[in-house]
């Protein structure tokens, strides 16, 4: 398993504690209960910075008429609606909320050029709170494909995650399955699909990100 170079900072800095804490601990106090408390503490957060920066080896699902997951995570929202930052129009809003123990690097979900960029500072709410796509911090990545479609990728903040990581440029080459970001501790990310996609995943749906199809164009 490899590392996310987002995490780096996390894993370096909370294994030095750790390793720190102990020998200090043993050094001055022997091994006492505190010892092994402050120890088990601090190897507490290596263990969730391990797990949470992981960077799992998988094959991309290509194909040029598939919007595949853009993450790991649950399907929560299936619908209609107006999207009122970009593509001004109504088009499908699927939305996939990322627990704390998923994978939270983002990919393209699809082939094409990126035709638009925007960060928005903003609050915090939970990640499954309504509001949470228009009012917490969040990017919008809008990439047009070949066939002059435009698929419109949110990345949300939630009420842990507090820094998106976003990688796209206007004008950059979008291509499926390649890393578009990354969202540190908790989030969910939206796409935005033309009306004529046919839905290939149900509320509830977990799904695996770069690998799962959502729609077929």
């Amino acid at each position: 398993m490899k590392l996310h170079h987002e995490g780096m900072t996390y894993i370096l800095v909370s294994m030095i504690l750790w390793i720190g804490s102990t020998i200090a601990m043993v050094m001055f106090f022997d091994y006492t209960w505190p010892t092994f408390l402050v120890s088990a503490f601090f190897l507490f957060f290596v263990i969730v910075f391990l797990q949470f920066f992981r960077k799992p080896l998988r094959k991309p699902t290509l194909g040029s008429n598939l919007i595949v997951s853009p993450c790991d995570g649950k399907v929560v929202v299936i619908e209609k609606v107006f999207e009122s930052e970009y593509l001004k129009t109504d088009v499908f809003q699927l939305s996939i909320f990322m627990s704390p123990v998923n994978v939270h690097i983002n990919w393209f979900p699809t082939d094409g050029v990126v035709e638009y960029v925007q960060y928005h500072p903003g609050k915090y709410l939970v990640a499954w709170h309504p509001k949470s796509s228009t009012e917490n911090e969040r990017s919008t990545v809008v990439v047009k494909r070949g066939d002059g479609k435009k698929i419109l990728v949110r990345q949300i903040a939630g009420i842990l995650a507090r820094k998106i990581c976003y990688y796209a440029k206007v004008n950059m080459v979008a291509k499926q399955g390649k890393e578009m970001g990354f969202i540190k501790f908790g989030s969910r990310v939206d796409v935005f699909l033309p009306l004529d996609a046919k839905i290939k995943v149900q509320l509830n749906q977990k799904v695996t990100g770069s690998i799962d199809t959502l729609a077929e164009l």
